[in-house]
């Protein structure tokens, strides 16, 4: 992990640690003295706001999502799970309000009663026009078990609302006559994040939030479906606007499934709609929009952003200025690591995760962003010790807690053609190559990181990796060259040494249309730790995967499929993909063929520079500027 952002989790924990012993209170009748306004207020502090320890009468607490009303109330929701935390059981929707700007919440208030059914996905909308404050959500048939919903799902779209900032709640009425066309006849889903009303251009005051859904031909699921849901009259009557669908194959593959949308408005007046991707066969796990007039229509489909690390997860947008905040958990793999990531560019790009504040290194899930006052935010978010389904949390931070911008990292040549150059980040130095110059890494936040490029994923391709490595360590995962995702599940392409297990491994994880993915690895009898440069060659071709060191291969069977696939998309040298572990000693001229060289030409490693059909090629002979 890299150093500075090992850094920032040491102290968001201790703000933790701290706030923790503070207002982990009984909620419901804090005591008086902390009902009043501090003199000075922390710039981080967070405290439990649902569980069910607290909270009886529910197992479990899910799926929180919160707005500021018209008078500054905080209205937190979330789904109450009754008799156990399965997504389609007995749910309410529930409610706690805070009135001093998320110091102290009042006690739970049912919103809206499951009755035995599922009614859930809240997605609150502020009309600061009315002061009425919407609530869609969604309803289906109830389990008595903690299984899914039966496929085709039963779910219909609701809302009701309040004219007393959450204190009172009108009867639900069924929006399916407005919202629900009939071909989207299986799973639909409101939110669940807070939608929002438009505040610039021709389109000011209109109330929009976002919905997904699923159609389903009699005998199986045939279409995705993602939309932006308008009303002009506020909240009197809704429409659907802009909407994507994307085909599912009779193999069961699609492209995308954008769900769960988080919207924000942007300085011009666009809303950029920013969404989870989970299984389509495009690379990454977050995906966006844009539509400049105001919802009724996309500018252009759903793409997702393969170099934006995160797990298949909601996520929450907030604008502050000409900055937008997104929070979800960074662990690609997982759902944990719960980030405040930024972009200066209305969400063109985004900080990586080197560049995020953390607020938790704790298990964590779905959340929703809300500006309190001025630069004061809150972040309400599923989290826990040892699942993130075990709490809901209110964390409140002000903007100078998140990480300051930072201006480019120091770089290194790509030789490929038209290839950016790659960011060089942490204690990376150069040092003395194989001929000429290389890189040492401290193994603490020492990497080579490449921009995406089109150009590096492989996917069915055979391909050709090499590189020269010299280390010493006896312990630790050492990662040379990682490709792709990361986990057990991802297509990835990658090279480590593992000297505990005096080996050097080099793996294949791939996806094989709708199949389960399956990998393959080839292993060497030795570490090569020994401080000398070695060269090393992983090839897939021929029907083979060969690992060569030195000259001394061994090989297993291929297996078919995409090697980068439906997942988040990073190359890197010295670090795994997620951050968990970096190497320890030196690189030199790392290159990447997208096709199998011959054993002739792997028989010259000076011809290699030569070689055609060059996807990366880093000398790492020179770090610039």
């Amino acid at each position: 992990m890299p150093s500075g952002l090992r850094a920032r989790l040491r102290s968001a924990l201790a703000l933790v640690c701290t706030s923790a012993a503070l207002l982990l209170l009984p909620l419901a009748s804090p005591h008086p003295a902390q009902a009043q306004p501090v003199e000075t207020t922390p710039q981080f502090a967070q405290q439990v706001l649902f569980k069910a320890s607290q909270d009886p009468g529910y197992a479990c607490f899910r799926i929180p999502t919160v707005v500021k009303a018209v008078d500054g109330t905080l209205l937190a929701f979330a789904e109450g799970r009754v008799p156990n935390c399965g997504d389609a059981t007995d749910i309410d929707i529930v409610l706690k309000r805070s009135t001093d700007g998320g110091r102290t919440w009042g006690p739970l208030q049912v919103v809206n009663k499951g009755d035995g059914d599922t009614h859930g996905n809240p997605a609150p909308i502020v009309d600061r026009t009315t002061g009425r404050v919407w609530l869609a959500e969604t309803y289906n048939t109830g389990r008595t078990d903690s299984a899914s919903c039966s496929v085709p799902c039963d779910r219909t779209p609701h809302l009701q609302y309040s004219d007393d900032n959450g204190l009172t709640w009108s009867v639900p009425r069924d929006l399916s006559p407005e919202i629900l066309p009939t071909a989207w006849n299986s799973w639909y889903a409101t939110g669940p994040a807070h939608g929002i009303q438009l505040t610039h251009g021709r389109y000011a005051g209109r109330l929009v939030f976002g919905v997904n859904a699923e159609s389903w031909d009699g005998t199986r699921i045939t279409a995705n479906h993602a939309a932006l849901i308008i009303s002009d009259d506020h909240g009197g009557h809704w429409r659907v606007g802009a909407q994507e669908t994307w085909p599912i194959a009779e193999d069961g593959t699609f492209r995308q499934k954008p769900s769960e949308l988080t919207l924000a408005e942007l300085g011009d007046g666009s809303v950029l709609v920013s969404g989870r991707e989970q299984d389509g066969t495009d690379l990454g796990h977050r995906t966006q929009a844009v539509s400049r007039d105001g919802g009724s229509r996309f500018t252009a489909a759903f793409h997702d952003l393969p170099d934006l690390y995160a797990p298949m997860v909601q996520g929450s947008l907030l604008r502050l200025g000409d900055r937008l905040l997104l929070a979800c958990p960074a662990d690609p793999d997982r759902r944990r690591t719960m980030m405040i990531r930024s972009s200066y560019d209305g969400g063109r790009t985004w900080d990586s995760v080197d560049r995020g504040t953390v607020v938790t290194t704790d298990w964590s899930g779905y959340s929703d962003l809300v500006r309190v006052t001025g630069d004061t935010i809150g972040l309400v978010y599923e989290g826990g010790a040892v699942d993130a389904r075990e709490e809901i949390r209110f964390a409140r931070f002000t903007e100078n807690w998140l990480a300051p911008r930072r201006g480019p990292d120091p770089v290194t040549a790509d030789l490929a053609p038209h290839a950016r150059p790659a960011a060089v980040l942490g204690g990376a130095k150069e040092t003395r190559g194989v001929s000429g110059g290389a890189l040492e890494f401290n193994g603490t936040d020492a990497a080579v990181r490449l921009p995406y490029s089109s150009r590096l994923p492989l996917g069915t391709k055979d391909f050709t990796a090499s590189l020269w490595f010299r280390y010493t360590a006896t312990t630790g995962e050492q990662p040379l060259l990682w490709m792709g995702g990361t986990g057990t599940t991802q297509p990835q392409v990658w090279l480590r040494g593992e000297p505990a297990n005096n080996r050097i491994q080099g793996l294949i994880t791939v996806r094989d249309g709708a199949a389960a993915p399956q990998t393959a690895y080839v292993r060497t009898n030795t570490a090569y730790n020994d401080g000398q440069w070695h060269h090393m060659v992983l090839r897939r071709g021929g029907g083979r995967l060969m690992l060569s060191v030195d000259g001394m291969q061994s090989s297993v069977s291929d297996i078919p499929g995409s090697v980068s696939r439906n997942s988040p998309f990073g190359v890197h040298i010295a670090q795994r993909m997620d951050s968990r572990a970096f190497f320890t000693g030196a690189i030199d001229e790392v290159h990447v063929w997208d096709r199998a060289l011959t054993d002739q030409e792997l028989s010259h490693p000076e011809a290699l520079r030569s070689a055609k059909d060059t996807v990366l090629w880093l000398p790492l002979d020179h770090v610039g500027r």
